[in-house]
């Protein structure tokens, strides 16, 4: 995918800002935004504030869904390294913002992601990403859960993996039914992960 690079102008301060996106996608985006503002009651898009507000939007949403552009298969693979070690690996709080594909307001949380290896481990930073990889997309929470798990399990082929998210969505937050203060728990579980003695370990560690 052809991209723009642009550098701030604010480089020489010290301070390089550099936006990386699609030209004809932000264009196509820019002019769905600026219907959107046209079609806002009472609003005026040509006032100052809003002048440049369909390209920075168009900007945010390629950002907030780059996840499509990126396999998360090829970066557990990218620090995958024979290991022999069969003891739980547990990466836990990895900060995960994400989108509603229901009502495209944002969902935020964390994840908890435990395997067991079976020979091979990767990289910890790369669960991490595999989680943002998942997360930049239009997503469901469950979805998100069993598409983490099933990646790893599928890639590295431990003996067992153990995903959980809590977070927190706009769309219930800030329309709807306004609960402020509702998370929303989601697990998924593979191979031994399924026994309860196991689970429960899990479980007691990102208490």
């Amino acid at each position: 995918m052809d991209c723009s690079i642009n550098m701030s102008s604010k480089q020489k301060e010290g301070y390089v800002k550099i936006d990386r996106y699609n030209d004809k996608i932000v264009e196509n985006l820019s002019l769905s935004y600026e219907n959107i503002l046209n079609n806002i009651p009472g609003e005026d898009p040509n006032r100052e504030g809003l002048i440049k507000t369909p390209l920075r939007v168009a900007k945010s949403i390629q950002f907030l869904t780059q996840g499509y552009e990126q396999d998360p298969v090829e970066i557990l693979k990218s620090a995958m390294f024979k290991e022999d070690y069969r003891q739980m690996v547990l990466v836990k709080d990895i900060e995960l913002f994400s989108m509603c594909e229901h009502h495209m307001l944002p969902f935020f949380g964390k994840a908890h992601v435990a395997y067991i290896p079976n020979g091979h481990i990767t990289g910890l930073s790369k669960i991490a990403r595999v989680v943002d990889a998942f997360a930049r997309r239009l997503q469901v929470q469950e979805r998100l859960t069993t598409q983490i798990k099933e990646c790893i399990q599928n890639t590295l082929n431990p003996l067992g993996v153990a995903v959980v998210i809590e977070a927190t969505h706009m769309c219930m937050v800030m329309r709807g039914v306004q609960k402020q203060n509702s998370t929303t728990t989601t697990s998924d579980f593979s191979g031994v992960f399924e026994k309860k003695a196991t689970r429960d370990e899990f479980i007691q560690l990102i208490k």
